[in-house]
């Protein structure tokens, strides 16, 4: 089979799953019951990434396929839209966000690049830079993006120590109407360090998200090996 008619084949067999004739599990999917499978799915590939494995990473990114399918595929069943307009959106949009590539502009650098990216973005409606990032994002990689469409600074040392301060003095005060006051101002200015603490490491060239996953990993080895040296006693 052509490339083409593979991807017909895939897209034949999502629309047998959900007929009368197909899976009961499958005709029972909607938009909201998929989120979770599509984050799911979407955090298999990366973590594929993570471990440099080619052949999981082709299998991951087959099942993240499956879901922009399944998908379309309910969408064309309530009469909105089908596989073949998002194709077709995508690719009139790479054309148009590449107009140094397929038209006649021209770009020096990657600097470049962003910035007219960003200007494109902007005459398609996007009013602000901030709008095209999603809240659903994992926290600290949507204060990266946020930071990075905003074109923020890298933060300092001075910056981050001013913070910690202002959180030490948070934890001190006792000068509140009830503990859940309390609790409120060390959420926000907990949120502040945070927020501190991504902007310094872009300035580093380290990714927050990243630099967190990988701690949550060598703290999962850590753990491990400690449980297991206990049962060993």
């Amino acid at each position: 089979m052509t490339l083409g008619e593979k991807f017909e084949h895939l897209v034949a067999i999502m629309a047998r799953l959900r007929s009368e004739s197909g899976c009961i599990w499958d005709r029972q999917q909607t938009h909201a019951s998929l989120r979770q499978y599509l984050l799911e799915e979407a955090y298999e590939v990366l973590e594929a990434i993570d471990h440099e494995d080619h052949g999981e990473l082709g299998k991951e990114l087959g099942d993240l396929l499956l879901q922009v399918v399944f998908h379309a595929q309910i969408a064309k069943e309530e009469h909105r839209f089908d596989i073949a307009h998002v194709i077709e959106n995508i690719s009139a949009k790479m054309i148009r966000r590449h107009p140094h590539v397929f038209g006649d502009e021209k770009v020096n650098s990657v600097a470049e690049q962003k910035v007219r990216w960003e200007e494109l973005k902007k005459e398609e409606g996007k009013q602000f830079a901030v709008d095209g990032v999603p809240k659903a994002l994992p926290a600290l990689q949507r204060a990266a993006r946020l930071q990075q469409k905003a074109n923020t600074p890298a933060m300092s040392w001075q910056h981050l120590q001013s913070g910690l301060s202002a959180f030490r003095a948070a934890l001190d005060d006792n000068h509140h109407d009830g503990k859940e006051n309390k609790h409120v101002v060390l959420q926000r200015v907990y949120g502040d360090v945070l927020f501190t603490l991504v902007a310094l490491g872009r300035g580093l060239e380290l990714n927050a998200e990243d630099a967190l996953r990988e701690a949550c990993d060598r703290f999962m080895h850590a753990s491990r090996t400690a449980e297991g040296n206990g049962v060993a006693e």
